[in-house]
């Protein structure tokens, strides 16, 4: 119980963990934690668009797929230029003393290889992620999203993924919940 304690310990520095391209947008914030959840249920979304996959695998690379940077930190594009991450022995010393270890590693392991259909869904998810943050930063006025997008959208890899993509660069971030302007935004009524 103990080895299992210190890892949900290790998985909470995720949420304390945050994710560094910001620095270089200019604007916005976000935790790993907070990259990974909508990372998940974009990967749920993407599997139900193929019924296909394997939707247990999918989204257990969704979840484990950024653990590593619990210990590592999260690194951006320009920080790989520089500094060389053994993602590897992060992988091994968090999963060895965990009797499910070779679960979360080898969805790790799967994740990276990008060899089949599920591991390419949960990293389209991963990007879709980003795709939706960057478009979010876009409608509130960030001049350099746009470009960051058509960077992300070359790293898609399938049909569901790309598909999903250009939906969500079309739609305004705020449709969601201000698509239908009535007399509720001004007397606050409910119909």
């Amino acid at each position: 119980m103990e080895n299992i304690a210190d890892f949900l310990f290790e998985v909470g520095m995720l949420c304390k963990t945050p994710r560094s391209g910001c620095q270089f947008l200019g604007s916005g914030r976000e935790s790993v934690a907070e990259h990974v959840l909508r990372t998940v249920f974009i990967g749920y979304a993407l599997c139900k668009l193929n019924p296909s996959l394997e939707e247990l695998r999918v989204l257990k690379m969704c979840v484990f797929h950024d653990l590593p940077e619990a210990r590592t930190g999260d690194m951006n594009y320009v920080n790989k230029k520089y500094v060389q991450v053994d993602e590897t022995k992060a992988v091994k010393e968090l999963t060895e003393g965990l009797f499910f270890g070779d679960d979360i590693r080898k969805s790790i392991e799967e994740f990276n290889a990008k060899e089949t259909k599920e591991s390419l869904i949960a990293r389209d998810a991963d990007q879709i992620a980003l795709i939706l943050q960057l478009k979010e930063y876009g409608d509130l006025g960030n001049k350099y999203s746009e470009e960051w997008i058509k960077y992300a959208l070359q790293r898609l890899c399938t049909d569901e993924g790309k598909k999903l993509a250009a939906r969500i660069i079309q739609t305004d971030s705020s449709h969601w919940w201000f698509k239908e302007k009535s007399d509720w935004w001004i007397n606050g009524n409910a119909r």
